[in-house]
């Protein structure tokens, strides 16, 4: 059985240096922004559906999920909550009637518009501590490693 031994000199553990506590520090700011702007009550997954939706056009629930970075039984509950406001619906798929295609209702589109520039601005504030040339390599990065 191998044993690990840890010297106070050899390895130092400090919480504030740490990805996980930083990109949790960094989320609870961007989530006080993002409440700050919501429109309509709107949760981040919510928002997320959405724009997935408008940027995709119809779309079955289940790749819609896979789209917004969501299990089956979350983007489940989110449709039904978008459902219940009257910004998507679902009907059956022409070609598989086991599927649900999900469509942007009049007032999902509508309301779009605005989920749009209000997602330009939270973004803009949530960066707004960091430079131009940080914007960016954050942004790289965030993406390299998710």
């Amino acid at each position: 059985m191998n044993s690990v031994v840890h010297k106070e000199t050899e390895l130092e553990y400090v919480l504030e240096d740490q990805i996980g506590y930083l990109l949790r520090l960094a989320s609870q700011r961007h989530s006080v922004i993002f409440q700050k702007y919501a429109v309509e009550s709107m949760t981040p997954t919510q928002f997320t559906t959405l724009i997935r939706v408008a940027e995709i056009g119809e779309v079955s629930q289940n790749h819609l999920g896979r789209l917004a970075a969501m299990d089956v039984a979350t983007i489940k509950g989110v449709v039904d909550r978008l459902k219940a406001k009257d910004l998507i619906k679902s009907q059956p798929d022409n070609v598989d009637k086991r599927r649900t295609v999900i469509s942007l209702t009049a007032n999902g589109k509508a309301l779009v518009l605005d989920l749009r520039a209000t997602g330009l601005l939270i973004t803009s504030e949530t960066i707004a501590p960091l430079t131009p040339k940080e914007r960016v390599t954050l942004v790289s990065l965030l993406r390299k490693i998710s």
